[in-house]
């Protein structure tokens, strides 16, 4: 259960640190120097609501006023992407894409085309588990006020959710949908693309020392002042305790799990935010019962940065235990650590401890 699966984490933190990140050492005369050139330096903190979730950046800087103008930097940076990227603004590039391309072929920015370009070669990889087309349905579920696609609407746009319908041209940098009902919803990949523009702000002014999180994506420069960034990565049935605890330095890592937008039908089954393209509906996680040792409730992926960080932990959930860690094992420079419908918490090959 996932209390020895904790006790597990907990052996394996320390191998966990020296294998990705090495031994963290420093001699008294350094830490002197540092200490002179670095007295006025602090940790600057800032929270705000962008993206439908809560956009966090900490960093450490010697001046409070720079530190200010670079969150806010950031912090613009988020709002500007949120205002081109979200399918609930009328103005919105997506929301012009989602209204037009199944009528006729649209010219895309260079970023969102990236995106685009970025979403369909996951899409190769996976089999069709990440799909961004899944919005064609998704768009009919609203999880505050419990509703959700009835049969005849799913069985009616399946045909509409499918990768294959989004006719992209990269060198042209345009968009038609083969099917009229087709839609498009970047919310598997735009976090941690956005996280990844935060941290680039941040590099070009010279920052080594910073987290900057959106919801489940996060990415870090540098180290903790000496320490590694520890990360939490949260139980998914008990949102005031963490499953495990990982030790980062200079990386992304991004969380997807059935537990941050979901509801409990009269069946008393969770309906979530994380679709199965191949079935139109929520993926199926199941409850602890036989048969269900495939399925997962969270998943986290840490790799270099977070525009495939994102979509890797959406397509390893939809995968399942089997499929998706044999997909990171593939990859290199990723590793997951998963947590089953059984409160089993796995580790691909490059965590887990040597026997």
């Amino acid at each position: 259960m996932l209390k020895s699966s904790l006790r597990r984490v907990r052996r394996a933190h320390r191998h966990i640190a020296a294998k990705l990140f090495g031994a963290h050492s420093a001699c008294c005369l350094a830490c002197l120097l540092l200490l002179a050139n670095t007295a006025s330096a602090e940790w600057h903190y800032e929270k705000q609501a962008i993206m439908g979730t809560e956009v966090s950046v900490q960093l450490w800087h010697e001046n409070a006023a720079e530190a200010e103008a670079l969150i806010e930097g950031v912090m613009a940076e988020f709002r500007r992407l949120d205002d081109e990227l979200s399918p609930y603004k009328k103005n919105s590039e997506l929301s012009r894409v989602n209204r037009d391309a199944g009528r006729q072929t649209v010219e895309l920015s260079a970023e969102l085309a990236a995106l685009i370009d970025k979403s369909l070669w996951y899409s190769e990889q996976t089999g069709g588990a990440f799909d961004i087309s899944y919005a064609t349905l998704g768009k009919h579920y609203d999880f505050r006020q419990h509703k959700r696609a009835d049969t005849a609407t799913t069985k009616q746009l399946l045909k509409a959710l499918n990768y294959h319908n989004l006719q992209f041209d990269s060198a042209k940098r345009t968009l038609h949908f083969g099917h009229p009902q087709t839609r498009i919803d970047l919310g598997g990949i735009a976090k941690g693309y956005a996280v990844d523009r935060a941290i680039d702000i941040l590099r070009r002014a010279g920052v080594h020392h910073a987290s900057v999180s959106a919801g489940g994506d996060s990415r870090m420069i540098g180290d903790k002042r000496g320490q590694p960034w520890l990360v939490g990565i949260r139980h998914p049935r008990d949102k005031s305790k963490n499953a495990a605890v990982i030790p980062l330095t200079d990386t992304a890592i991004s969380t997807s799990g059935d537990y941050e937008r979901f509801f409990i039908d009269d069946h008393h089954q969770r309906v979530h935010h994380i679709f199965n393209p191949a079935t139109g509906r929520p993926t199926e996680t199941g409850d602890g019962g036989r048969g269900d040792s495939d399925r997962l409730i969270s998943v986290s992926i840490i790799g270099p940065q977070g525009f495939d960080t994102d979509p890797l932990s959406t397509s390893v959930f939809v995968l399942g235990k089997q499929k998706g860690l044999a997909l990171i094992d593939r990859l290199p420079g990723f590793e997951a650590v998963v947590i089953d419908s059984n409160r089993r918490l796995y580790f691909s090959h490059g965590l887990e401890q040597p026997d």
